[in-house]
């Protein structure tokens, strides 16, 4: 029997998009999505071709001009494009979204926590070296244009690179609006250098064979397999097109990457490597020597400014993802600022920026060279797609209800070329490949701490949980004077009187009149609607308990959450509101049954360095009691 291959299956029909708004968001989605893989062409044919050794011959050219092109192809419209769009956590992308679509919270599922945490602490290392990398490729040009400029390359890509840092905390929604046109601007350039490039030796067209990318890679044994680390260079951004999904939807990323990106790239890598075949040299920057001579000098202005639009993308990239994981409960609680009214992927996270920059411009400095950076570059990349792949096979059976063989040939096909590329990534790992795999154990580590201390909080504060009516009789019993007003007690706790309620009333000999115990939850969804966003219940006479929802792309808000609350029969006294926040000093447990004592200290170092609930949650700062209490863990 033939078993026809399942469809991919297609979320609900989102409101159409009239064509002049998605060539909008297409444009737009130019500068924001693939900044990074667009300027690619600037080091992956040299690097690759370097990897290949000795004087190019037509074999070897053609050879791994084709395994980009398919590359290309395979990874990024097959499996980004084509299949990885399609599975969204409500419109959301990335592979913390993906982690959190699989249902961690309501399931324990440690393997898929521990890939998607340490695909997206992968994410962070690629951030540090994508724009050390991209700038200093750009700047390389001036090489070739006015060698005696070549010692001015290196302290000039580190001060672009701090300037670039240093003008974060402005937002930038206003030089974001020229994003798109600039690197529109870009890519069709780079096509017309590549067409002029390939009229010099049109047989370059023979590589869209993938045989004989195929016949390369395996008739030169080890040293094609090296290559493959420099050829998975062409596809690094492609992890973008999923993560940014959210901000644009999948239509007008899709149009502008194969309208607009695919065309242009294999445009250029055709380009450059006509030009090798027609007896241009192999050395230096094969990228500018497409260039005229004439234009050489604006190009590179151009080269430069692209990459830093693209270091600009990683950059965002970083916070959003930050943001992710702070409301999924895998990072401390950082201050993020807002820097648009406009679209909440515009926001700032200081700590975060500053780290980055700190470990960009070391890079820089350290390698010095983008051939030096390339060595760093691709495994953080590779080992995050690997693990996507994996994710991808799991979402195909659960969220898709595939069969175990639609979803093994698919997601194992995805696998394979994964961690082929992974592997000849690895022989980078002592010619600094260690890099990345470095910085993200680092971030892995923090993000471990983090939930384990946070349970163990929990777990402390549920050992001595008194239920709420037991509570409210021994307030009644023991005469406890009940003033006017309303206090609102923010809890952690299911059930039961709020821990920080018990401690106000043993230090405080009184209690409000109108109660509130309030749970913040947040889903494993980005957007919660807001027909679900909190539900209330009375557990005794002006006592109520409220649960409150959002969505991992959301931030708090309380007072305006107390307005609705009031519209749903909650009669509480909104003119005289006390918000009561425990502020919890983390201690290590006597019986040594808790954290190991070096886990202790580094999660009690995070909870005093983490942004305060009150301010988290919006509350007004002239309204709120913090009460101070140690909690063993």
């Amino acid at each position: 029997m033939v078993q026809v291959a399942p469809e991919i299956p297609q979320p609900d029909a989102a409101p159409s998009i009239g064509r002049s708004s998605l060539a909008a968001m297409g444009l737009s989605a130019l500068g924001i999505v693939f900044g990074d893989i667009g300027t690619s062409p600037l080091y992956t044919l040299k690097t690759v071709l370097d990897l290949a050794g000795g004087t190019p011959t037509p074999d070897v050219v053609l050879g791994v001009l084709s395994l980009i092109l398919w590359t290309l192809i395979m990874i990024t419209s097959v499996k980004y494009v084509t299949v990885a769009m399609s599975i969204d956590n409500d419109g959301e992308g990335g592979i913390l979204a993906l982690m959190a679509l699989l249902g961690i919270k309501k399931h324990q599922r440690p393997a898929i926590v521990a890939v998607g945490l340490f695909g997206a602490a992968l994410i962070y290392g690629d951030g540090a070296i994508t724009p050390a990398i991209s700038v200093l490729s750009a700047l390389e040009g001036l090489n070739i244009a006015t060698p005696a400029l070549k010692t001015y390359v290196l302290p000039a890509a580190v001060a672009i690179l701090v300037a670039l840092f240093a003008i974060q905390p402005l937002g930038t929604s206003r030089i974001g609006k020229a994003f798109g046109p600039v690197m529109g601007l870009w890519f069709l350039s780079i096509a017309v250098l590549g067409i002029l490039g390939i009229v010099r030796h049109p047989a370059v067209f023979a590589a869209f064979n993938p045989l004989i990318g195929l016949r390369y890679l395996f008739s030169n044994g080890y040293a094609s397999f090296l290559v493959l680390g420099g050829v998975f260079l062409c596809v690094t951004g492609a992890e973008a097109l999923y993560a940014d999904m959210g901000h644009f939807g999948r239509r007008p990323i899709r149009l502008a990457w194969s309208g607009v990106v695919l065309p242009s790239l294999i445009l250029n890598y055709a380009g450059q490597s006509a030009i090798v075949l027609a007896g241009a040299p192999a050395t230096g920057n094969i990228f500018y020597r497409l260039c005229p001579e004439p234009l050489l000098i604006p190009f590179v202005v151009l080269a430069t400014i692209a990459t830093i639009i693209a270091s600009q993308s990683i950059i965002t990239g970083a916070f959003s993802m930050t943001k992710q994981a702070i409301q999924l409960g895998w990072l401390p609680r950082l201050r993020i600022k807002q820097t648009s009214e406009k679209g909440y992927g515009q926001i700032y996270v200081g700590v975060v920026n500053w780290l980055l920059m700190v470990a960009t411009v070391g890079l820089t400095l350290f390698f010095g060279k983008s051939d030096n950076l390339a060595s760093a570059y691709g495994i953080a990349v590779s080992a995050t797609m690997l693990m996507t792949s994996a994710l991808l096979f799991i979402a195909m059976r659960e969220v898709w209800g595939w069969g175990l063989l639609a979803s093994g040939a698919i997601a194992g096909a995805f696998l394979c070329v994964d961690a082929s590329f992974f592997l000849a990534n690895l022989v980078k790992v002592a010619d600094g490949g260690y890099v990345p795999l470095v910085l993200a154990s680092l971030v892995y580590g923090v993000m471990l701490i983090w939930h384990r201390g946070w349970n163990a909080v929990a777990q402390a504060l549920n050992e001595r949980l008194i239920p709420a009516d037991e509570f409210m009789g021994l307030v009644e019993s023991r005469r406890i004077p009940r003033v006017p007003g309303t206090a609102i007690f923010l809890t952690k706790t299911l059930s039961g009187a709020p821990p920080v309620m018990v401690w106000h009333v043993k230090h405080n000999r009184a209690l409000h009149e109108q109660l509130l115990a309030l749970r913040v939850v947040m889903e494993s969804i980005p957007w919660v609607k807001e027909s679900e966003r909190q539900s209330v219940t009375e557990v005794a006479p002006n006592f109520w308990r409220a649960t409150a929802r959002y969505g991992f792309m959301e931030r708090p808000d309380i007072p305006v959450l107390l307005r609705q609350a009031h519209t749903q029969g909650c009669a509480l006294d909104l003119d005289d509101v006390t918000y009561y926040v425990g502020h919890g000093t983390i201690i290590p447990r006597e019986d040594a049954k808790g954290l190991a004592k070096w886990e202790e200290a580094l999660f009690a170092a995070m909870v005093r360095n983490a942004v305060h609930d009150s301010d988290f949650f919006r509350l007004p700062n002239d309204d709120v009691v913090e009460i101070g209490r140690q909690v063993a863990i």
